[in-house]
């Protein structure tokens, strides 16, 4: 069966339909994915995509060990990216878990050059803000390295308005990559943290945010409280997506995310499903229970 006319078909390696209580499309589309996403098409002719993925689960002793495998994956893909295609780009994330990470980076002699760094969500509070992500990222890591100020591309949040300043960084975005309307750039590397309900980035359960399909970036909110956050399909679409969970209060929501079936809606981490590479890399206490 064919995809018809959606861009990049011809890069498909598989595409397999079956029916049963809803009709399911299989995709693998190899190394490269197309640079639109297909999903949309598929979806206006009645099937829901699943993108088969290279999906890796580890449980690692502790949190150190936690962070030494996570750097040496982000090392791994830095290399590669520059290797291929002479840049690196990585969505940073925030949270307690992944900087100790960035402070691991600082050591290391890279080509900061040739690495971007965007973020896949932020608080809506200025720069200077305890709670901003971008300040975290800023002070354990970006600030310690020799990486030039146009290579860090962080979320605005000065407008006043959470809803001009995601169209801003959709706008730059789409200027970084040369991706048109309607198309999903591929970053190298999409940090990512999950919290006990399940959300990842700013994408909470229930919210509006989890059902846009048609930008790169929008409006989150937790209990009233605005963010700006990458979208599903954005997300999707990156080479590789890194999740890192610490702790044992998480372990309730990995079983649900993990589960052969739970609502998306209501567990919003179920919903990455990347083109690319997709790592769960667990601390024991949070994947004691994950088989």
């Amino acid at each position: 069966m064919s995809v018809g006319n959606c861009p990049g078909e011809s890069a498909a390696q598989k595409y397999t339909a079956f029916s049963n209580s809803k009709a399911v499309a299989s995709i693998h589309w190899g190394i490269n994915p197309p640079p639109v996403n297909c999903k949309a098409v598929l979806e206006g002719r009645g099937f829901t995509p699943i993108f088969l993925m290279k999906k890796i689960v580890e449980v690692l002793a502790n949190r150190e060990e936690l962070i030494d495998r996570s750097l040496g994956i982000v090392l791994s893909k830095i290399h590669s990216a520059i290797a291929e295609r002479g840049v690196c780009t990585i969505a940073a994330a925030g949270g307690s878990t992944p900087e100790p990470l960035y402070k691991a980076l600082c050591a290391q002699d890279l080509p900061w050059d040739k690495i971007h760094v965007f973020w896949g969500d932020e608080r809506y509070v200025p720069p200077e803000h305890p709670d901003s992500n971008q300040k975290m990222a800023r002070l354990a890591w970006l600030d310690r390295v020799n990486i030039p100020a146009s290579n860090i591309h962080p979320m605005p949040t000065g407008a006043g308005d959470p809803a001009p300043d995601a169209s801003a960084y959709q706008i730059e975005l789409q200027q970084f990559f040369k991706v048109s309307d309607g198309e999903f750039p591929a970053f190298d590397i999409i940090l990512l943290g999950i919290g006990d309900d399940a959300h990842t980035a700013s994408l909470f359960p229930g919210t509006a945010a989890l059902q846009v399909r048609d930008a790169l970036v929008t409006v989150g909110n937790k209990d009233g409280q605005p963010r700006i956050t990458f979208t599903v399909p954005l997300i999707n679409r990156a080479r590789c997506v890194i999740f890192m969970v610490a702790g044992a209060s998480k372990q309730p929501a990995l079983a649900q995310i993990f589960a052969p079936a739970a609502d998306e809606m209501t567990y919003p981490a179920r919903l990455v499903q990347p083109f690319g590479e997709l790592w769960w890399l667990l601390d024991a206490a949070a994947g004691s229970s994950v088989k």
